[in-house]
């Protein structure tokens, strides 16, 4: 019989003001799955598809590594959405065949006085049939280690949103200023008269 992990993590994030507003770095997902996850990590499939190598992950004697295919994608509004659509255990056969995850997150922007409030959260669930011995471990242990797991991986992400996005949202806006600054400066045509 499976047994259920899941965890829960929510963000707020206060943006402050820039010329650009956070609205269209939103619109590009690849950077927003660069800001939240180390960018060697990560293989983009597709527009909105990329492919998570997570680190090993040890849960009581098993290390597991999971990789998560997750499509990120922004709606008009600037709400950026993420669900998981495939996973793989790597190395471990046995419990490959009986794992499944379920991801789901979104990250929205809510215009405040002088800053914007990116209110996000994300819903982490796993489905595992475990092989014995772990099948004759208590389920109350089995499920507070693995839920602990489960939370500390959302913990990681929320910790890397805060410490990165902001500082590449600044990034993106310098270089688009210094872009729109070279393209609207018209280049003197030499004239010997």
């Amino acid at each position: 019989m499976p047994t259920r992990f899941s965890a829960s993590q929510s963000v707020e994030i206060t943006i402050p003001q820039q010329p650009i507003p956070i609205q269209h770095y939103l619109r590009q997902p690849q950077r927003l799955v660069n800001a939240l996850v180390d960018p060697s990590r990560i293989q983009q499939l597709g527009d909105e598809v990329f492919r998570l190598k997570m680190r090993p992950l040890n849960f009581m004697s098993l290390s597991i590594q999971p990789t998560v295919d997750m499509r990120v994608w922004a709606e008009s509004n600037g709400t950026i959405l993420v669900r998981s659509v495939r996973c793989e255990i790597l190395g471990m056969e046995y419990i490959n065949q009986r794992f499944s995850l379920n991801l789901k997150g979104y990250l929205s922007p809510e215009q405040q006085v002088n800053s914007t409030l990116l209110k996000g959260r994300a819903d982490l669930e796993v489905l595992v049939d475990l092989p014995p011995p772990f099948s004759y471990t208590p389920k109350a242990i089995l499920e507070a280690t693995g839920n602990g797991l489960l939370k500390s991986v959302l913990l990681t992400i929320k910790q890397r949103l805060l410490h990165q996005l902001i500082a590449d949202y600044c990034r993106w806006v310098i270089l688009q200023t210094q872009q729109r600054g070279l393209d609207d400066k018209s280049i003197p045509i030499f004239n010997p008269e």
